[in-house]
């Protein structure tokens, strides 16, 4: 049985190259920044330096976090198909604690103004005696105040951190225990609840945090939900980029064309579920009218329509034309081409929760922006394809694994 992976260096130098592509990416932003004259040349120049970094590094950490989620939502409803899959989730999930680190390093440079990608942050604003205060900031200080958003960040990592590693490390360990010993699985049954109840709630406030907080005026009370569901999709598609990478050099042959079309069927799901949010958070605010609650809506199809429409079809038409077939989601072929296009486009999508809102109507996607989501994917995937390296690909002595390599969908 072909059950180890090697992290050859072929591999390895495609990793590399595409972080080589990120650095000079982020070179050539850092220049920019240097070199920019005039205030508010500058001001725009920082603005997508730092812009870019947290659309990064919240689109790779997020759909590592989605890793953590899935497998344990496989625990918790002790469900068997996707056994054959876990050490693919488990290896997702080891940027945990890369993409959290990262993400402290763009909030701590927040707090010491380095950049102003959070308004709110901005002492003078809460302070009436000064010009720059903003009664409505002001109004949510109880919520966006420095002290409590870094004991929220902190407490979202650290517990997200904690369970990905015990997740993973129990994994490993389970696999020398004895075929009758369960012991193991199930800590991580009753562990798994625990983590989604957090992660219920946690998800919905991190992204509150994190990015509603960018356009401070602006709420919305789907919009946890929102940005939840293009994690997800974001997260399955990467897991079917791994099985069916993985199958074409002759790995995981216990995943079979029942797995896949499964992994097909969520990506369909949940792309339905982000049109069904997308939709409803559009339709209600445009509905009700209120200017507060429209300028968010008014800035992204008055300054970047091409970009968002294009984005919102491409993430809704696309999933509903070509997998909604069973033997399109068992066609490789097909969920790697039009996986690829719905991945772009929810990148684009994260790109549209963080530019409008930093960059008013002077963003763009140039060399920059895509230079530096490759640069993040080749350290995203060095990551994970060194976690694969690092352990069996199939996992032993697990209560449900017999089923699922049996797994079979009429």
């Amino acid at each position: 049985m072909q059950d180890q992976f090697e992290f050859t260096p072929k591999l390895q130098r495609l990793t590399y190259i595409l972080m080589g592509i990120g650095l000079l990416a982020l070179i050539f932003g850092i220049v920019n920044l240097f070199g920019a004259e005039g205030e508010e040349a500058h001001h725009l120049a920082n603005a997508r330096l730092w812009s870019n970094l947290l659309i990064n590094t919240f689109f790779f950490f997020a759909i590592a976090l989605i890793g953590t989620f899935f497998l344990a939502i496989q625990y918790a409803a002790e469900a068997a198909w996707a056994t054959t899959l876990k050490r693919i989730m488990e290896a997702i999930s080891s940027f945990v604690p890369v993409g959290g680190v990262l993400l402290i390093i763009i909030f701590l440079a927040g707090t010491f103004h380095l950049h102003h990608l959070y308004h709110w942050m901005d002492p003078d604003l809460y302070d009436p005696a000064s010009p720059h205060y903003d009664e409505i900031i002001a109004g949510k200080q109880g919520y966006l105040n420095q002290p409590f958003f870094w004991a929220r960040t902190l407490l979202y990592l650290g517990v997200w951190t904690f369970f990905t590693m015990r997740f993973r490390k129990r994994s490993l360990e389970a696999d020398a225990l004895d075929p009758s010993d369960t012991s193991l699985h199930f800590k991580n049954v009753r562990d798994a609840a625990i983590f989604l109840v957090f992660f219920g709630y946690s998800s919905s406030t991190a992204s509150w945090d994190w990015i509603m907080s960018i356009d401070t005026h602006w709420f919305s009370t789907l919009f946890g939900w929102y940005v939840f569901s293009g994690m997800w999709i974001s997260g399955m598609v990467m897991i079917a980029m791994f099985v069916i990478y993985l199958q074409s050099i002759g790995k995981l042959p216990e995943i079979n064309k029942s797995h896949l079309q499964d992994i097909g069927k969520w990506i369909f799901a949940i792309s339905f579920l982000w049109t069904y949010l997308f939709f409803s958070q559009f339709m209600l605010i445009w509905y009700s009218n209120i200017p507060e609650e429209t300028t968010y809506f008014i800035a992204r199809i008055s300054e970047y329509p091409y970009i968002y429409w294009g984005m919102m079809i491409i993430n809704f038409v696309l999933p509903m034309l070509f997998l909604m077939d069973r033997d399109n989601k068992r066609n490789k072929k097909i969920v790697v081409v039009f996986g690829i296009i719905i991945f772009m486009g929810h990148w684009v999508d994260t790109y549209m929760l963080v530019t409008p809102g930093t960059m008013k109507e002077h963003g763009y996607i140039g060399f920059f922006e895509i230079g530096l989501a490759l640069g993040f994917l080749g350290l995203f995937l060095n990551f994970v394809l060194r976690s694969l390296a690092s352990r069996p690909l199939l996992v032993k002595n697990h209560p449900y694994l017999e089923e699922s390599l049996h797994h079979e969908i009429h």
